[in-house]
């Protein structure tokens, strides 16, 4: 016990020198702590991103609502504006606004193509009708169009709205999903390479413990080298993660789902706490490696 402590002291107290510091576990621990950092800062942009889209897609669902006006050409007219007189006396609603012909063309567009005459079409009228208040009911709003207008029919926007606001929570969870999979994939690669790491220096743990070290200090040298090496690694996937997220278009350069697939404001300091887990992880799993380990090395 003694002369370990001596050979202790003179190392300054760095007992985890016995790790060799070169070699394939410490390149494994490094390659794979940066490597799985690098996708969980991926995978918690992509939990962030689709939280977002659900709340957007949610609440631009949900501002407003649609009437579709079909009646014969004769009584089209009357049929709109009497749907227009009832949108304006209803509680919760905005102005309502009549969509002129281009616009329907537009939103034609991608099923008849650009040269489609829609003026020639039977296309019922459409009315946007903005929702400003907590007070709107659409159902009571449904009723009162069949009885008044019954060409007039209000479309909520219900149907779209519930899937694709679920597609949107289901990414998210699926995100949550992946951070999980990436911290039990390191804890796997980590363990490995303390484990190869270990048998590779049976002699020299042997001798240890013949000078008087304990299983417990042993593991701890262990430890020490592979929790760096974890916090290294993902220092370094970290940051080239966020750089790649960096380097992505920003969500107003398009409008699509993967250019807001980034993080906002506060939210860069979220990829940060990924080397604190790493390290975490490193610890946990090297420290329960290097105890199995030298259980079984007698």
């Amino acid at each position: 016990m003694a002369l370990w402590r001596g050979l202790a002291g003179a190392e300054g107290g760095k007992g985890d020198r016995i790790v060799p510091p070169t070699g394939f576990t410490a390149q494994l621990t490094l390659f794979s702590a940066g490597a799985m950092a690098f996708l969980a800062v991926f995978a918690l942009a992509l939990a962030l991103a689709t939280g977002r889209l659900a709340d957007r897609w949610s609440q631009e669902l949900a501002g407003n609502v649609t009437i579709r006006v079909s009646a014969p050409v004769a009584q089209q007219e009357a049929e709109v504006q009497s749907a227009l007189s009832i949108l304006q006396t209803t509680p919760g609603a905005g102005q309502p606004r009549l969509l002129p012909q281009d616009e329907l063309a537009q939103l034609l567009e991608p099923w008849f193509g650009p040269d489609m005459p829609v003026d020639a079409l039977p296309v019922p009228a459409l009315i946007d009708l903005p929702v400003t208040g907590d007070d709107f009911d659409a159902e009571g709003l449904r009723l009162r169009l069949e009885a008044e207008a019954p060409g007039a029919v209000l479309d909520d926007h219900t149907e779209w709205r519930r899937p694709l606001v679920s597609a949107a929570h289901r990414l998210r969870v699926l995100g949550i999903v992946s951070l999980v999979l990436i911290g039990a994939a390191s804890a796997a690669m980590i363990t490995l390479a303390a484990k190869a790491a270990l048998a590779a220096n049976v002699q020299v743990i042997r001798v240890l413990r013949l000078i008087g070290a304990r299983d417990l200090t042993i593991a701890t040298a262990f430890v020490r080298r592979f929790t760096r090496r974890a916090a290294v690694g993902s220092v370094i996937g970290t940051l080239a993660g966020m750089a790649g997220i960096a380097l992505l278009p920003d969500a107003s350069a398009a409008g699509g789902f993967l250019t807001g697939l980034g993080f906002q404001g506060w939210d860069w300091l979220m990829p940060l706490t990924i080397p604190l887990v790493a390290a975490g992880v490193g610890f946990l799993a090297t420290r329960w490696a290097a105890l199995k380990m030298l259980e079984a090395v007698r």
